[in-house]
């Protein structure tokens, strides 16, 4: 497994070299720039992605690196703050990093990608779903993941295959909120339905009584959730506390772990 990744890895540095040239780089490194939360309400993401790309890129070094240039990455905070992430873009870029790698959120992520855009720069792995970075399609931005109007479109397709048509969305104030909330629209109104409900969360909140007692209201059959994993939790724990019996789901930028 780790041969036909090294091989993946190696191909994608040899594809992005046409964007960038990266004077910082020597005969020896490739360093990838992430901004990401490593503190607030989302920490857990930004600490997971960047465990996981370490471990990886760790044993591509030990077997020789790319070409023998070992791979680092170096990471800055952004507490998952839209104006945090583009000063560390900017501070990234004019470090002349190889590419930005592994942004975490749509909010964050659509802040940085016009600076990524303007410098030429590849834009590589955000850990985001959001369209607002696949169309219109960019040369320098590489995702490794479904977009939300996929992952929701499965959800709805899910949930209306076992008889539930009452879908509540619950959502973030923010462009990731709306990415996914513009998936569900999307998938509900191919089968001529409407979310019931509608609520919301501030980004880096977990005040969500409000939204709960929206929510409730409109006894929806499952709720869709688009925030992150601390809104989420508490949103699910205020809502059996107030006797709701139904289904959650969430698209994949919750984090499984970390929603546990």
């Amino acid at each position: 497994m780790i041969k036909r990744r090294t091989f993946t890895l190696a191909a994608g540095a040899a594809l992005v070299g046409g964007f960038h040239t990266a004077q910082a780089q020597s005969e020896t490194k490739i360093i990838l720039g992430q901004s990401a939360a490593f503190t607030g309400a989302a920490a857990q993401l930004g600490i997971q992605f960047h465990a996981g790309a370490k471990l990886f890129f760790d044993r591509l070094n030990a077997q020789g690196g790319i070409n023998r240039r070992m791979i680092e990455i170096r990471n800055l905070d952004d507490g998952y703050e839209p104006d945090r992430c583009a000063e560390n873009t900017r501070k990234l870029i004019a470090d002349d990093v190889f590419a930005l790698f592994g942004y975490i959120g749509t909010p964050t992520s659509v802040a940085a990608l016009p600076l990524a855009v303007k410098d030429n720069m590849p834009f590589i792995a955000p850990f985001t779903g959001a369209m607002a970075l696949r169309q219109p399609l960019r040369k320098n931005v590489f995702h490794l993941r479904a977009s939300y109007n996929d992952e929701t479109a499965v959800i709805v397709k899910n949930l209306t295959s076992l008889g539930l048509k009452k879908i509540a969305v619950f959502h973030q104030n923010d462009a990731y909120g709306k990415a996914g909330l513009d998936g569900v629209n999307l998938a509900l109104g191919a089968q001529e339905l409407k979310p019931v409900a509608l609520a919301t969360v501030e980004r880096n909140s977990v005040d969500v009584a409000a939204a709960v007692k929206t929510l409730m209201a409109a006894t929806p059959d499952a709720i869709v959730q688009i925030s992150a994993y601390k809104s989420c939790a508490a949103f699910i724990r205020a809502a059996r506390k107030a006797g709701y019996g139904g289904t959650f789901y969430n698209v994949s930028f919750v984090g499984t772990q970390a929603l546990a």
